[in-house]
């Protein structure tokens, strides 16, 4: 599908024009410049490689500088190919906020925020023992995870503690709900993925 790489800003509310109170994410929506026009004669399929965010430190290797160089721009950060544009475009030119319009819907996928290592209680709600008759120490323990001399294993997919977050998630069907063509800025319906300042891409 075809969409831009965008920032997450923040979360914010507005109210529509029947006073209800809506909550809302704010994304930095490009502009992202096309650095590569994938062919089917060349490539097999047809795509669009998108770059976003000027990057400025010196860690960029010389075989990426003279990539970016091909389109005419600086160095990027995040660089992502999407499919399915309707319009043609050429190396350098340059996607705004524009893409979208309000009252679409979009997907917005990105990386979770991490919570490190995590028990079962926040890692898959569960309730935990009894606060009573004498319990002390199970409080938010797992229980039983198995049976005894029959199977005499765990089962592969047992709920248990672990490393939770930080991966890739998709939230699909979000309204868009304003665009801020000055500043690139678009507003969409609900929450997405990943922390402050952490990339999205939002597709049709």
């Amino acid at each position: 599908m075809s969409g831009l790489i965008g920032k997450k800003i923040g979360m914010t509310s507005i109210f529509d024009e029947n006073g209800k109170n809506i909550p809302c994410t704010v994304i930095q929506a490009g502009p992202c410049v096309v650095t590569q026009v994938r062919t089917k004669e060349v490539d097999g399929y047809e795509a669009l490689q998108l770059g976003f965010d000027d990057k400025k430190d010196k860690s960029t290797t010389q075989a990426a500088k003279g990539h970016f160089k091909k389109a005419g721009t600086d160095a990027k950060k995040k660089v992502i190919e999407f499919q399915g544009f309707k319009e043609e475009y050429k190396l350098g030119d340059a996607l705004t906020v524009k893409h979208f319009v309000e009252g679409e819907f979009v997907d917005v996928s990105g990386t979770s925020k991490g919570k490190g290592f995590q028990g079962v209680v926040k890692r898959h709600g569960f309730r935990g023992s009894s606060r009573t008759h004498g319990q002390q120490s199970m409080l938010r323990a797992p229980g039983s995870i198995g049976a005894a001399s029959y199977p005499a294993r765990v089962f592969k997919g047992m709920r248990m503690a672990g490393r939770m977050g930080g991966e890739k998630v998709k939230v699909q069907n979000l309204k868009v709900l304003k665009v801020v063509e000055d500043k690139n800025l678009l507003v969409v319906k609900g929450c997405v993925p990943g922390h402050k300042n952490a990339y999205v891409t939002i597709q049709k």
